[in-house]
């Protein structure tokens, strides 16, 4: 048992899960400062001593900022190290640039690579993320890496909140058919996939269901929603093919650039996120969308982590 104490760190801006975590874990955030100069270079400062203690950085990144976000972050690691901290460990649940994991083409960068190594040249030694859009990313680090799983929360958001006997689990496309098959064996349904035929890179030309939905509740599952443009047009295909009703739960809602409009404007009876990502300004306007809190696994974890334990655990179990 460690004889050390756990000191949780955010930044002034989207502290709303850093605030949930701290609350669930009764204790309150470090006092910090971070703010820019007149030439928009960031400076950070703690108010108190964290010399010999366990340092948890939660860090939430949207769209939109993503990049000052990232330096925020690195400068909050580095202060922690100066500062003589005896283990810092990072909250990320969404992993910036983890669509950019390996090279698609000639002459790319492998940007998820490049983000763990500022994490742990920063000085970072241990990363706590949630639903990792490529697992090997953990591979990416020199450091200890724990990939939690929304899929414990989303189950049971799924027998609180939907007539699940009547549902059907739907992966969005092939990739994420894993993802569905798992979903829908802890749920006992069955599952189905839409394959998307692209006529050209970033544009779906036709999508086909691959299964039978009819009079069945649609439950599209992904690990993250952008524009929500393809989950739109699932929608409409899954209803076309005799679908009762199209719900979308995803991880990660970035809900970035025309997202809002696509979701208002679409077939679909609600799309759930989970509050990995801050999209609480998204919230007024759109009365499609829903939150399904993970700040109590975030918090587990925590606890486990500075005590010792497994956290393999949360896995498949979500605390209340």
């Amino acid at each position: 048992m460690s004889t050390n104490s756990i000191k949780l760190i955010a930044s002034d801006v989207h502290r709303g899960l850093a605030e949930l975590v701290a609350k669930r874990l009764g204790l309150r955030l470090t006092p910090s400062e971070l703010k820019r100069d007149s030439t928009g270079e960031v400076q950070f400062s703690i108010a108190e001593s964290v010399r010999d203690e366990d340092i948890f950085i939660i860090c939430q990144i949207g769209s939109g900022v993503v990049n000052d976000r990232v330096i925020e972050l690195l400068i909050m690691i580095n202060a922690c190290k100066t500062a003589s901290a005896r283990r810092i460990a990072v909250i990320l649940p969404n992993f910036p640039y983890a669509r950019q994991d390996r090279k698609d083409k000639s002459r790319a960068p492998i940007t998820a690579k490049l983000m763990a190594d500022m994490l742990t040249t920063a000085g970072c030694n241990h990363v706590i993320t949630m639903d990792l859009h490529a697992s090997q990313i953990q591979g990416f680090f020199d450091v200890p890496v724990d990939n939690l799983y929304a899929e414990p929360s989303v189950v049971r958001y799924i027998k609180e909140k939907i007539n699940y006997k009547d549902a059907i689990i739907i992966s969005p496309d092939a990739g994420g058919a894993k993802r569905a098959a798992g979903l829908a064996d802890r749920l006992d349904l069955n599952f189905a996939l839409i394959h998307k035929e692209r006529a050209r890179a970033n544009e779906v030309s036709r999508m086909v269901l691959v299964g039978d939905v009819t009079d069945k509740i649609c439950v599209i599952v992904d690990d993250m929603a952008d524009t929500c443009g393809t989950l739109a047009k699932a929608a409409e295909v899954l209803l076309d093919h005799g679908a009762k009703e199209v719900i979308a739960i995803v991880t990660h809602g970035i809900l970035s650039g025309n997202a809002i409009n696509n979701i208002n404007n679409s077939k679909l009876t609600k799309v759930v996120c989970t509050n990995t990502v801050p999209f609480e300004e998204k919230l007024k306007l759109c009365p499609k969308l829903d939150t399904i809190d993970v700040s109590a696994v975030l918090a587990e974890s925590i606890r486990r982590l500075h005590n010792g334990e497994s956290i393999s655990y949360l896995f498949k179990n979500a605390p209340l």
